[in-house]
C-alpha cells in the first residue's frame, strides 16, 4: 500500500524527512518496502531555468532557424539555435540547459547536449509548453511575463509539486494501518514515547448531519445482519458530476489510483484517508428506492464494473434493489448502478461487512480490490458514520450537492471494544526487562487505547475497534513494544546451552548426505508448494481423487488440494525451465505427499451422527529425481549424450547403496504406474513394500503437462529408506590381504529374465565369498535362438582369511551355474 509523505503530514505535524519516516515506521512494526520520489512532471524540470533572449538573428544557412544568445542568470550567455517562429530578442523564456532530460513518455526521454545545427553551436533548448508537459501548445516557445525572474529554476517558478510515496507492507494483523490516518497514530505514538513530542492527530473537517431533514430518501433493509453487522447510508441530490479538482487528482495519482470523477474520487480519497471503503450508487437507478442487503440464488448471473458476467454463489452477500443485484458487497460494483456524468442523485454507502464472508467471496471470484483488501482484514465498524460525514462534506464542496435525507444507520448489535487487563510484572517478563510506566501510558494513549483504570499492579484498557487483532494482554505488549522500540531492549551477552541427544539414524543428517551427493553429481534441488490443482488427480488411474485433501478456503483453483505425489510439481518446474530455454535438467526434491487415510475414507457416522476417531491423514516423505535433455552441456570435445533410463537408474542405485539398502532382499519388477512408459520402468520392492519406482515418463503424461521433451523420473519412499537404514554404524575393516578371483559365465537366457534376477539368485547361492557381480556384455544376434539373449556375467570371489583354491572356486561356480539353470532356465553358451 502506498502512503503519500505530504498527505500524511496533513494529519501529523512533523518535520521528519521521508527517509527518517521510513526508519521510524519500519522499526515500529510497519515495514516500508521502498521510498519513491513522485513528481507532477516527469523529471521535475531539473536543469530547466527562466531565461531572457538577449539577441536573435536569422541563421545564415537556414530559412527557419534563429541564432540566439540567452541569459540564464549565471553571467555567461548561452548560444542556442532555435527553430520556433515566435522567438524574439527581449523575451522571457524557459530554457533547458545541457543535461536536461526531456520526457516523451513515462519511460522514454532524450537528453539535451551541446551540439551543432547547420554549423552553429547550440548549448541548450528554448522550450514549448508541451515539451515540458506544462501544456499542449506547440505553436512556438513559451513566452513568459516580463517580471519573470531570470535564473530562477523552472520548478520554483511553476510551483511544481513533488512528493514521496512510502510502500507499506501491510501484514494481516495491521488492518488498522491501511490508510493515512491509520498510519498516523504510529508516527504520533513513537514521537510522543521516544521524544516526548506531545503530538496528536489533526482530524479533518466533516459535515454536520446531526439535524433531521425529514425526508426518507433511499430505504434500506438488511436481511443478513450476520454478514452485514452495520450499514450506513445517505442520499444526496443536485449533484453535478465532473472532473475532480487538480489537488484531488494529484493525491490519488500519487498513491496509484486513477481519477474518474469527483464523486467516485471522493470515495477513493476517503478509502486512502481513513481506510473505510465507500460505494456511490446512482440513486435514480435503484429500483423502488429500496436497497436490500441479502444473498441471491446459486448461479445468478451478475455483470460487474469490468463488463464480465459472473455466476454468483448463494453465500455471496449482495447489495440489491427490489429487482436485482447492484454490487457484490465489499468487493466489486455492478455495471448498471455506478455514478456517471449524467448522475444527479447519489446514494452513498458506508458499511461494515463480515471479514470472513468478504474474503471467501473475493477468493471465489478471483477479485482483489482495494475495498476487499481492507474488508477481509477487518475494518472499523464504528467509523462508518464518520467516513460518511467526511464524504458528504467533500461532495457538497466539490459538486454543489445537497443532503436529501436523514442518515440511515442500521446497527442492531453494536460491536463492543475489547476489554483487556494488563499486569506490569507480566509485561516486564514478556519484554525481558522493566520499562518506564510513563512510556507504557504514553504509547497506549497515543494509539487511542483508553485507560479505564490504573493501579500499582497494572491497567484496565479498552481497545479501539479498529485494532481487530488486539484482544489479549500479549497483543497489548506487542503494541507497547513496537512503539517503545525493540532496539531499546538490552540483549544479554551470555549464551546458555544444554546437552541434547538425537536418535540414530538422524533423518536430517541422512537427507543432507544424499542432497550433497546428488548436488555433487550435477543435480539442482527444487522446493515446490505442497498445494496443487485437483484436476491432476481427477480421472487419474494412478491416484484416487477421493483421497485428495481439499483446502477449505483455497487461494485459487490452482492451489486447492494437497499434493499426492511430487511428480506434477516437478514437471511444472521442468516445463518452466524449458520455456526459459534450459533444456538440460537434473533436479531432485525432498518433499511430502498427503492423502486421506483408508480408515477415514471407510469411516461412517454412528447413530448420533458422530464420526469414529481415526487417523485421518497420511503424510509421507519422498525423494523425487528428474532427468531430461543431455547428460553434459554441449562441448566441442565431448559428444553430447542424451539422458536415458540407465542414467537415472544408476543415480537411484547409488542412493540405495549410500543408504545401505540390502540388495539381496530387493525384488525388481516392472512398474504398473500408468504415467510410466511400458517396458521402461521398474519397481524396487523390499518385503512387498515399494521402496522406489524409476523409469521414463509416458508421452501422454508429458503432453498433459505441455512438456515437449523426454523426461525420466524416480520416486523414492524416503520413510521406508529411513526405516530400513541399519542402526549399527559402519565399521571400517582392514583391506583384505588375499586376492580377488574373477570368473565369467556366458549365459543364454529368456528375454524376460533381467540382470537383477541373476543378482538375486547369485547372492542367495553364495553369501560369504561372492563380492560383486557385473554384466559386461549383452548379445542377441546370429547364433542365438529367437526370444533368447546372451549375457556375459563376471563373478568376483574373495575370502578375507585365506587365498582361494581352484577347488573352492570351481565348487562355488558349479553351484552358481546349477542354480541359474534350475531357477532361471539359463544355459551355458558354448
Amino acid at each position: 500500500m502506498k502512503i503519500s509523505y505530504k498527505w500524511l503530514r496533513e494529519y501529523v505535524d512533523t518535520d521528519l524527512t521521508p527517509n527518517e519516516l521510513d526508519e521510524l515506521l519500519t522499526f515500529s512494526g510497519l515495514e516500508i518496502e521502498g521510498v519513491e520520489k513522485v513528481e507532477s512532471i516527469k523529471g521535475g524540470l531539473e536543469h530547466v531555468v527562466i531565461a531572457q533572449v538577449l539577441t536573435c538573428e536569422p541563421h545564415p544557412d537556414s530559412d527557419h532557424l534563429h541564432l540566439t544568445t540567452v541569459d540564464v542568470g549565471n553571467g555567461t550567455p548561452l548560444n542556442i539555435v532555435c527553430g520556433a517562429p515566435n522567438v524574439a530578442a527581449g523575451q522571457k523564456v524557459v530554457c533547458a540547459q545541457i543535461g536536461t532530460k526531456i520526457y516523451t513518455s513515462d519511460t522514454e526521454f532524450y537528453e539535451i547536449k551541446k551540439g551543432k545545427l547547420r554549423g552553429a553551436v547550440s548549448e541548450g533548448m528554448l522550450c514549448a509548453a508541451d515539451e515540458l508537459q506544462l501544456g499542449s501548445d506547440h505553436a512556438g516557445i513559451m513566452v513568459l511575463p516580463d517580471d519573470a525572474p531570470v535564473g530562477m529554476p523552472a520548478k520554483e517558478y511553476f510551483h511544481l509539486e513533488e512528493d514521496y510515496t512510502l510502500e507499506v507492507a501491510i501484514t494481516a494483523n495491521r488492518s488498522d494501518a491501511t490508510s493515512h490516518i491509520g498510519v498516523a497514530p504510529d508516527v504520533v505514538a513513537v514521537l510522543n514515547t521516544r521524544n516526548h513530542a506531545g503530538k496528536h492527530i489533526q482530524w479533518p473537517q466533516v459535515a454536520d448531519l446531526s439535524g433531521t431533514i425529514g425526508k426518507q430518501g433511499i430505504q434500506v433493509t438488511v436481511q443478513e445482519p450476520d454478514l452485514c453487522p452495520r450499514y450506513t447510508g445517505i442520499t444526496l441530490e443536485n449533484v453535478h458530476v465532473a472532473d475532480s479538482p487538480e489537488w484531488l487528482q494529484n493525491k490519488l495519482r500519487t498513491v496509484g489510483i486513477r481519477p474518474i470523477n469527483n464523486v467516485v474520487d471522493v470515495t477513493n480519497f476517503i478509502l486512502m484517508e481513513v481506510g473505510q471503503p465507500l460505494h456511490a450508487f446512482d440513486a435514480d437507478k435503484i429500483t423502488g428506492n429500496h436497497v436490500v442487503v441479502r444473498t441471491l440464488p446459486q448461479g445468478t448471473p451478475f455483470v460487474t464494473l469490468d463488463g464480465v458476467e459472473r455466476k454468483l454463489d448463494s453465500r455471496d452477500l449482495m447489495i440489491c434493489n427490489e429487482e436485482e443485484g447492484m454490487c457484490i458487497a465489499g468487493v466489486f460494483g455492478g455495471e448498471k448502478s455506478g455514478v456517471t456524468h449524467n448522475t444527479t442523485r447519489v446514494f452513498l454507502e458506508s458499511a461494515y461487512f463480515n471479514p470472513v464472508s468478504i474474503r471467501k467471496t473475493s477468493k471465489r471470484h478471483g477479485l482483489k480490490t482495494d475495498a476487499s483488501f481492507r474488508y477481509e482484514r477487518g475494518c472499523d465498524p464504528n467509523i462508518t458514520p464518520w467516513a460518511l460525514q467526511r464524504a458528504v462534506y467533500l461532495i457538497k464542496e466539490l459538486t454543489g450537492a445537497t443532503v436529501a435525507s436523514d442518515m440511515v444507520d442500521i446497527y442492531p448489535n453494536p460491536i463492543p471494544r475489547a476489554a483487556v487487563d494488563i499486569n506490569y510484572q507480566r509485561i516486564f517478563s514478556l519484554i525481558g526487562q522493566p520499562i518506564p510506566i510513563d512510556d507504557i501510558r504514553t504509547a497506549l494513549t497515543s494509539l487511542d487505547i483508553e485507560i479505564v483504570s490504573e493501579s500499582q499492579e497494572g491497567m484496565s484498557l479498552l481497545i479501539p475497534t479498529c485494532k481487530v487483532d488486539v484482544t489479549r494482554e500479549c497483543d497489548v505488549v506487542e503494541e507497547i513494544m513496537r512503539i517503545y522500540g525493540y532496539n531499546n531492549i538490552h540483549i544479554d551477552e551470555r549464551i546458555n546451552s544444554c546437552l541434547s541427544f538425537s536418535s540414530k539414524p538422524n533423518p536430517n543428517r541422512l537427507q543432507n548426505v544424499v542432497s550433497d551427493m546428488l548436488t555433487y553429481n550435477g543435480f539442482s534441488e527444487i522446493m515446490n508448494n505442497s498445494l496443487t490443482k485437483a484436476e491432476y488427480f481427477e480421472n487419474n488411474p494412478d491416484f484416487d481423487s477421493a483421497r485428495s485433501i481439499h483446502i477449505l478456503n483455497p487461494l485459487s483453483k490452482e492451489l486447492n488440494v494437497m499434493r499426492q505425489t511430487l511428480l506434477y510439481s516437478g514437471l511444472e518446474c521442468i516445463v518452466r525451465n524449458l520455456n526459459y530455454k534450459i533444456h538440460d535438467q537434473k533436479l531432485y526434491e525432498f518433499g511430502r505427499t498427503y492423502q486421506l487415510s483408508t480408515e477415514a475414507l471407510a469411516a461412517t457416522p454412528d447413530e448420533n451422527n458422530s464420526m469414529p476417531v481415526t487417523k485421518k491423514y497420511v503424510e509421507t516423505p519422498h525423494l523425487s529425481l528428474f532427468m531430461t535433455g543431455n547428460m553434459e552441456p554441449e562441448n566441442w570435445k565431448i559428444k553430447s549424450t542424451p539422458v536415458d533410463f540407465y542414467h537415472i537408474k544408476s543415480q537411484v542405485m547409488n542412493i540405495l547403496r549410500r543408504m545401505r539398502v540390502n540388495f539381496t532382499r530387493l525384488q525388481i519388477v516392472p512398474a504398473t504406474e500408468h504415467y510410466y512408459a511400458e517396458g521402461l520402468a521398474f519397481v524396487f520392492r523390499d518385503s512387498h513394500k515399494t521402496l522406489c519406482t524409476v523409469g521414463r515418463l509416458k508421452r501422454d503424461t508429458l503432453k498433459r503437462m505441455d512438456c515437449k521433451q523426454e523426461v525420466f523420473y524416480a520416486d523414492i519412499d524416503w520413510s521406508l529408506i529411513l526405516k530400513s537404514y541399519p542402526a549399527k554404524e559402519v565399521q571400517y575393516a582392514e583391506i583384505p590381504k588375499y586376492p580377488e578371483v574373477r570368473r565369467d559365465l556366458a549365459l543364454i537366457l529368456d528375454n524376460k529374465v533381467s540382470f537383477a534376477e541373476i543378482e538375486q539368485v547369485a547372492y542367495a547361492t553364495e553369501k560369504k565369498l561372492l563380492k560383486r557381480i557385473s554384466l559386461f556384455d549383452v548379445y542377441n544376434g546370429k547364433g542365438i535362438t529367437e526370444g533368447m539373449k546372451s549375457y556375459a556375467v563376471s563373478f568376483t570371489l574373495q575370502d578375507k582369511d585365506k587365498t582361494l583354491t581352484d577347488k573352492q572356486i570351481e565348487a562355488v561356480m558349479a553351484k552358481l551355474q546349477k542354480n541359474l539353470e534350475s531357477q532361471l532356465g539359463a544355459k551355458i553358451r558354448q
